[in-house]
């Protein structure tokens, strides 16, 4: 499912016009994206939550020339899965 597959069945499950559903979509990715860059978690209750974690560096290789390179630490978003989630994927 990609984007526009999402906001029709948002559109169609909540009879919102599909601008409504569209902006609706929007503003919830700009709150979880601008609440992680806070460092704060989002948790939704039986779906699941975001954090940031701290990926440590390290070192890798080059797959086409097999050189070491040296990877610096980094931030990442990471998504855990709630119970109810876990559950209805089974």
């Amino acid at each position: 499912m990609n984007k526009t597959d999402l906001i029709n069945n948002i559109s169609k499950a909540t009879q919102l016009t599909r601008r409504e559903s569209q902006n609706a979509l929007d503003a919830f990715t700009h709150i979880v994206t601008n609440t992680l860059k806070k460092g704060e978690k989002v948790a939704i209750t039986g779906f699941g939550s975001w954090e940031v974690k701290t990926r440590a560096a390290r070192t890798g290789r080059n797959p086409q020339t097999k050189q070491t390179i040296k990877i610096p630490a980094c931030h990442v978003p990471k998504f855990r899965p709630g119970k109810l989630l876990k559950d209805q994927v089974k």
